[in-house]
């Protein structure tokens, strides 16, 4: 019961961020700026993570802690700017549907690469044929919402 609830989260997390996609794509019409618009989204985002954060009496880490990172963990930030800040600039131009499908394209790919080998401290789930062919009929799924 547990699992079907936790693929429900994620599902719900994937509405959270087509929405987010279309209403900054709209935000940087309002504002005549995608840039803007990106900041806007970092700027909120960071705030309501630190109010939870604050509101869940989390303690903060210690610099020790932060210094024993590597230094790829400091990179998450800028790689989100990039695809939310992609987003804004695409989906005018290809529509939602098509940023979507080839942003998840993209995850399905790297994804199955990181757990293949292992990369960035991911465990390894070795791409088999089944996870292989998942990927093949996405790929095909895509290609049908980006020509039609």
């Amino acid at each position: 019961m547990l699992q079907i609830g936790l693929y429900g989260a994620a599902a719900l997390a994937g509405v959270a961020f087509v929405v987010q996609q279309a209403v900054n794509a709209g935000l940087r019409g309002d504002l005549g700026s995608g840039l803007w618009a990106g900041f806007v989204n970092f700027t909120v985002g960071g705030l309501a993570v630190g109010l939870l954060a604050l509101t869940l009496r989390e303690p903060l880490p210690s610099l020790d802690a932060a210094a024993r990172a590597p230094w790829y963990a400091w990179t998450g930030g800028l790689l989100g700017a990039v695809y939310v800040v992609g987003a804004i600039f695409l989906i005018p131009r290809i529509g939602a549907a098509a940023v979507v499908a080839l942003l998840i394209v993209g995850q399905m790919l790297m994804s199955l690469a990181l757990d293949h080998f292992g990369l960035l401290g991911v465990p390894v789930h070795e791409a088999n044929l089944p996870r292989l062919g998942g990927a093949l009929l996405l790929l095909a799924g895509v290609a049908l919402i980006c020509l039609f």
